[in-house]
């Protein structure tokens, strides 16, 4: 069964969940191994790769012509808002 631009596009959430989370919460977040009381143990080499796989995974889903995702009228703001703060994340860190 084929999939739709929403089942897709809710599928992509977790990458924009992971991708603010570790924006707002750094080393601390739970995407990471952190926690609020502590720091994760990973580098922050591998925190910006963890970024950059969800941003990846993003553009790739966005440019999606089966379903057309890339085509559709459908809110992908959160999408590529998260594209761009994973971007901005990583040159920042």
């Amino acid at each position: 069964m084929a999939q739709t631009v929403a089942e897709v596009l809710t599928a992509a959430t977790d990458s924009v969940t992971l991708i603010n989370d570790i924006n707002t919460n750094g080393k601390k977040s739970t995407y990471v191994g952190g926690s609020a009381e502590a720091d994760t143990e990973m580098s922050q080499a591998d925190i910006n790769a963890c970024v950059q796989r969800n941003v990846d995974h993003l553009e790739l889903i966005l440019e999606y012509t089966d379903p057309d995702v890339k085509g559709s009228s459908d809110d992908k703001s959160s999408y590529t808002g998260a594209v761009t703060t994973g971007k901005a994340y990583i040159a920042a860190n």
